[in-house]
């Protein structure tokens, strides 16, 4: 069952959601070459607890770390260890809070150093697909409209996207109804109504759409080796549209 927020319990979720943004401004500086993801890591746990919050990935079924990183040709739930990133890298950092009960989650993928010309590339589509979904969230528009502007937009460049992972309703629970898919048709799937929160977070590919599990049960690498890129919102259906929870204004570029 998809739960519906109240117009004040959207503001408690508002709260979480901004801090998760701001986290992401926050660790912006320190992503460079020879920083570990552990210490990117140990940074964001101590500007979450020192705002009054905790990191929802710590200990979530078993997740041992307080963010997801993941680096290159690692899709998502890459777990922040003392691997160095080098010139050249990308790494994608997955932040989720919770604040007063509540749930905010967004992640950016960032460049280290100077960004190689096909990663910079898969990125700005990665952003602009996931800009497009965002554009078509209002009432009675259908979950399936979100996942067809992206297909529809990164397959025609050569992209593929993932589909072994998804965007997901959410709120005081981490993960909720409903499944939002990055791929679909235009008009399929449950209709969009007031109240309803939800992430929206393509994991794009430079190579293709397939992926295997390493040994640590979490991260998620694409078969062929290639790039993987990914960014995510915590959106809100309001009225008349939608609001970008974790989006801050004058600070995000995406």
């Amino acid at each position: 069952m998809i739960d519906l927020k109240t117009d004040e319990e959207i503001n408690e979720m508002r709260q979480s959601c901004q801090l998760a943004a701001e986290v992401l401004v926050m660790i912006e500086p320190y992503i460079k070459p020879g920083v570990t993801t552990q210490e990117l890591n140990d940074i964001c746990h101590e500007y979450i607890l020192a705002h009054g919050a905790t990191p929802a990935p710590l200990n979530y079924k078993g997740f041992p770390k307080s963010i997801c990183a993941s680096i290159n040709d690692e899709i998502c739930h890459g777990i922040p260890s003392e691997r160095k990133l080098r010139n050249g890298d990308i790494v994608n950092l997955d932040i989720t809070t919770i604040l007063n009960g509540w749930h905010g989650d967004t992640n950016k993928t960032f460049f280290v150093g100077a960004p190689r010309k096909q990663a910079q590339k898969l990125a700005d589509a990665t952003r602009t697909s996931l800009q497009k979904a965002i554009d078509v969230v209002r009432p009675g528009a259908h979950l399936g409209d979100i996942g067809a502007v992206i297909q529809n937009y990164v397959e025609p460049l050569g992209y593929s996207v993932v589909r072994e992972f998804c965007g997901h309703g959410i709120g005081r629970n981490f993960h909720e109804e409903p499944q939002v898919l990055h791929f679909g048709k235009p008009g399929h799937g449950p209709v969009l109504q007031k109240g309803m929160t939800f992430t929206i977070e393509p994991m794009i590919n430079l190579g293709q759409p397939h992926l295997k599990i390493l040994q640590d049960n979490w991260t998620a690498v694409t078969l062929d080796g290639s790039l993987s890129a990914q960014y995510e919102h915590t959106l809100y259906v309001t009225a008349n549209g939608c609001e970008v929870l974790t989006r801050l204004d004058g600070k995000t570029d995406f």
